[in-house]
């Protein structure tokens, strides 16, 4: 689930576009009865436009909203350098367990960070989604107040928690103009953050957002 949801929210190309059956597939097969009907509008909207008509809505949805953003510790951190060193320890968790990201991705989008939790044991996996819920939660419920096509999606990612989500307190500032700056490639074309010394913790949750 955690690949295949990292694709249905990833921009849409028509490399994938074309086994959009089998996605619908493979959730039939390992979502619960109640998520894959909840998806089935979702699969219907893929084939029902192309490729440009669902990159201009993907566009709309998740890059012209701050509140529908898919990288993680913008709803988190704004533009505080909290969130450079959170992104730093995340790029790092993926490094230690083998994943490189492309040098144009930060580390905090959801497809890259579901497409991580794919590839590690299930308790691992099971321990990151502990501690992200709660802001992927916030996206889907702001994703649910706009009548988003997405938003089923998002609720199914939510789903893979082994926790209840608590409510969250975005930050209220935008600036990924500085984070992809810092962590685009550098003048030689080089990632700049290929080689951190150490494995960090990881922090989803800003202090006093839950009881």
């Amino acid at each position: 689930m955690y690949k295949i949801l990292s694709i249905l929210l990833s921009y849409p190309r028509q490399y994938w576009l074309d086994h959009v059956d089998q996605l619908h597939d493979a959730i039939r097969k390992e979502a619960t009865p109640e998520q894959a009907a909840a998806l089935n509008p979702f699969f219907s909207h893929l084939r029902e436009h192309d490729e440009i008509s669902l990159q201009e809505i993907y566009v709309n949805t998740f890059d012209r909203s701050r509140n529908h953003s898919l990288h993680l510790f913008e709803h988190l951190h704004g533009e505080d350098r909290a969130r450079g060193q959170a992104m730093v320890d995340l790029l790092a968790e993926y490094q230690a367990r083998g994943l490189e990201p492309d040098n144009n991705e930060l580390p905090d989008y959801l497809p890259l960070f579901l497409e991580f939790l794919s590839t590690i044991e299930l308790e691992q996996a099971q321990n990151f989604m502990t501690d992200s819920v709660h802001v992927i939660n916030y996206i889907a419920k702001n994703l649910h107040k706009n009548q988003s096509v997405y938003a089923e999606v998002m609720d199914a990612v939510v789903a893979l928690s082994p926790v209840a989500a608590q409510p969250l307190q975005a930050a209220p500032v935008r600036n990924m103009d500085e984070a992809l700056e810092k962590f685009g490639p550098t003048a030689e074309g080089l990632e700049p953050l290929l080689h951190q010394p150490s494995v960090q913790e990881v922090q989803f949750f800003r202090q006093n957002t839950h009881s």
